[in-house]
């Protein structure tokens, strides 16, 4: 028998890409940072940087405006993008219907049951349903990448196994990758960190952009929190450069934005301009935008919110946000789309749940009868009461026929605050929110149930916001008569332990005293962070 001849040699170790360097390791991430991908972050972030930082400093500048009492306004300087006669490019055959949309975090598990749910689109959020340790970013990149290959699986420790149901049958994938204003702290790029957004952008399209292409499925994203039109422009170059160093032709990532800040509700014309050769549509992110509202007016005594409860979207300055926002998209041939329904059922109640899905259909007959093309939902057993609502009422693919000319919508309609209380349950319930959610997203968790509501960082953005506004704003009180201050902070914050029970149960639990913590440093602050998921991300990896 012949000897059979054994390779001794080493494996060859990766040439390190000059520029580039990763503070955090997986045993399993060679393949997916391999030097060409490595190279394109190199080349991306060297073109983008200098510009994102300019961008963020234009937000600092602006919310100083805003503290010293400016008011947002439609620019004078972009009136002939408003008023002129022009549309975004055709939308692709696969994103025409998006009448039911689910959202969530990028975990396998969550991958293959959003991709199977019955959803026309799953949205893959790297972004506020995240937290985004090491280890979520890569294992959710890896999902997807199963799932657009189309062999991505998973077993729980139960033993229940989960697959992909035949492509036909799946869901339209879209990635939201992270917004301009957060770092990935672990990708240190010419000793800067890089853009959390266009890592999460970049490595996804690298491994899947030409399998996409290949099967009429995108790549499609949607782009988070943007201000500005500036800050789309500076999208669109990044894109371009991902597509021009991928070799895909240019126009080929398509993109949904999402209108959740009170600055860019001025701007949507000039977003859809910048983008016009690749956008399909606008959402209302519903959630931030109001936290966008509360931020951008934090020193205003004359626009204080009541509690998250009240503020709903049959509220003016909401209603004529939303009316606006279908107004411009239809003008200009892109989707409208619908906001977020947070609910989820509420098993061992039938009559609370039935008010729950009540709540649900009002808000999404609302939203069809308004010229929505689509909308939302944060759990699977929504969509059969949002698809059936919009197979009703919109019987097309879409509602872009519905030009809703009859919107008029002046400056002062989107910054009107709504009335309301501040009630003892609605405080305490902010306080409640914050920690649970900051405990369970330091724990690795960014979407988490409480109280029969999906939370994620918009949610908790709303209840941190509110409670610092609350507090820093000088003679109000609770519909008892009990004086908003420090006092009753502390008490409500000192309180809450014993009231969440059994940590052991809680997602974070272990993490309840951190998250006090931090919360208590954030609300008593002079300044008001401008974003809970900063000082957070310190504390994370």
């Amino acid at each position: 028998m012949s000897a059979v001849a054994l390779d001794t040699a080493p494996t060859p170790v990766p040439r390190p890409t000059p520029g580039i360097s990763l503070t955090r390791s997986r045993r399993d991430q060679t393949d997916l940072l391999p030097p060409a991908a490595l190279g394109l972050l190199v080349s991306l972030h060297r073109a983008i940087e200098p510009e994102r930082q300019a961008r963020l400093a234009a937000r600092r500048e602006r919310q100083a405006y805003f503290d010293g009492g400016g008011l947002p306004d439609f620019r004078s300087d972009t009136r002939a993008i408003r008023e002129g006669h022009w549309q975004v490019a055709p939308l692709p055959a696969a994103l025409r219907d998006r009448r039911v949309e689910i959202t969530g975090p990028v975990d396998p598990k969550m991958v293959i049951n959003a991709l199977n749910s019955g959803a026309k689109v799953y949205m893959a959020d790297f972004e506020d349903s995240t937290s985004p340790t090491w280890d979520n970013l890569l294992i959710g990149q890896r999902a997807l990448i199963g799932a657009v290959r189309g062999d991505l699986s998973f077993t729980a420790d139960s033993g229940k196994h989960y697959a992909l149901k035949p492509r036909e049958q799946q869901a339209v994938l879209l990635v939201r990758p992270r917004g301009w204003h957060l770092d990935e702290k672990h990708v240190r790029i010419d000793g800067q960190p890089m853009a959390g957004g266009l890592f999460d952008l970049a490595l996804f399209a690298f491994h899947n952009a030409r399998a996409l292409t290949e099967q009429d499925r995108g790549p499609y994203f949607y782009l988070p929190k943007l201000q500005s039109m500036e800050e789309a422009a500076l999208w669109e170059t990044a894109l371009s450069h991902i597509e021009a160093t991928l070799g895909l032709p240019h126009g080929q990532m398509k993109v949904t934005v999402l209108i959740e800040t009170l600055p860019a509700v001025f701007e949507m014309h000039e977003i859809l301009y910048a983008l016009r050769e690749r956008i399909v549509g606008l959402n209302c992110g519903r959630w931030d935008y109001i936290f966008s509202y509360l931020k951008t007016f934090r020193r205003h005594r004359d626009k204080v919110l009541p509690e998250r409860s009240q503020v709903t979207m049959t509220q003016p300055f909401l209603k004529a946000y939303s009316e606006l926002l279908i107004q411009t998209c239809h003008r200009r041939g892109a989707h409208a789309m619908g906001g977020m329904a947070a609910q989820i059922p509420i098993a061992d109640d039938e009559a609370a749940n039935e008010q729950a899905m009540a709540r649900v259909r009002a808000d999404k007959l609302r939203e069809v009868s308004a010229g929505h093309d689509g909308t939302w939902v944060a759990h699977p057993a929504l969509i059969p009461i949002a698809r059936a609502i919009f197979d009703q009422h919109m019987p097309a693919p879409n509602q872009h026929g519905v030009p809703r000319d009859d919107v008029q919508v002046s400056r002062d309609d989107l910054i009107r605050p709504s009335t309301g209380t501040i009630t003892r349950g609605g405080f305490e319930g902010s306080v409640e929110v914050c920690v649970r959610y900051l405990a369970a997203w330091l724990d690795g968790n960014g979407c988490v149930p409480i109280h029969w509501l999906m939370e994620d960082a918009a949610t908790a953005e709303i209840s941190r916001t509110q409670l610092w506004q609350w507090l820093h704003t000088p003679g109000l009180h609770l519909t008892d008569g009990t004086a908003i201050d420090a006092n009753l902070f502390a008490a409500t914050l000192r309180n809450l332990p014993a009231k969440l029970g059994d940590r052991a149960a809680l997602p974070g639990g272990e993490r309840i005293e951190q998250a006090i913590a931090l919360l208590d440093q954030l609300t008593r602050a002079d300044d008001l962070a401008e974003f809970l998921t900063l000082p957070a991300y310190a504390l994370i990896d």
